[in-house]
């Protein structure tokens, strides 16, 4: 609740540039899932090459969380629960996630810019690579691109409410590892992540298109703020406001009894 409430406080312009920091730190896993992909040359086995795109991608969470710069699927999750408590306004609330939300899009849109420019030239990635990565999040329903925001959101909040709960730095790397790498497996739809795989792959002319992106952008968003904020904050902010009382017990006699 202080973490949440130090955020919403804070000046927008400092929001603003860790959130820059974090879209740009993300945006390595797009990189790193693309190198994998035109490294391997291509994958017999579906499963692993799954696996291996988890594995990498959770590398770029990593920088992240552990960097503590502001993601947006975090915010989602952790911004809420001031609100629950009546500490801040919907309206404040509105304003980091806005923040937040546009930073982290900006520093994907400059991280996709500077891949598509040096990534074929210097061949560690194929063109085809991010259009495997963004066929994968966009010819589908949108009803079936919310609801697998709602499941990457929902991983994402549980990563961050995890994180700040435990009391050891292995231990947050765990987290952050199991909880981002099923993302990456899926894979699953995250706002920010899956940004600069679409992005990168319209400005490497694999088919996208701006309306695309929009398509994506709009259900994904949809999606990680209910996954995080509903099946994460709601719900365990819930389960501890209403834990009831501490009880008292009379250890001695207890203890006598038995």
């Amino acid at each position: 609740m202080e973490n949440a409430l130090q955020e919403i406080h804070r000046p927008p312009k400092g929001v603003f540039l860790s959130g820059l920091s974090a879209g740009l730190n993300l945006s390595f896993g797009a990189l790193f899932m693309a190198m994998a992909l035109t490294f391997s040359g291509g994958f017999q086995s579906k499963l692993v090459q799954q696996v291996v795109l988890g594995s990498v991608s959770s590398i770029a969470f990593l920088f992240v969380v552990i960097g503590q710069t502001e993601l947006f699927t975090a915010h989602s999750t952790m911004a809420i629960l001031p609100v629950l408590d009546d500490r801040a306004s919907l309206t404040e609330l509105g304003r980091v996630w806005s923040v937040t939300l546009t930073s982290n899009l900006v520093g994907c849109v400059m991280f996709a810019v500077l891949i598509a420019t040096v990534g074929p030239s210097m061949g560690i990635i194929e063109a085809t690579a991010f259009g495997e990565l963004a066929n994968a999040l966009l010819p589908l329903p949108w009803w079936v691109i919310l609801l697998s925001g709602v499941i990457a959101g929902w991983l994402m909040g549980l990563v961050t409410w995890l994180s700040a709960s435990s009391r050891d730095t292995v231990g947050r790397i765990l987290f952050v590892i199991l909880g981002t790498a099923m993302i990456g497996f899926g894979p699953f739809h995250h706002s920010i992540l899956g940004t600069t795989e679409v992005v990168t792959a319209l400005f490497l002319n694999q088919g996208v298109t701006i309306g695309d992106f929009i398509y994506f952008i709009v259900w994904t968003v949809l999606g990680n703020i209910i996954g995080g904020s509903v099946f994460v904050g709601l719900l365990n902010y819930g389960h501890v406001a209403l834990a009831g009382e501490e009880q008292d017990v009379d250890f001695e006699a207890v203890e006598n009894e038995s």
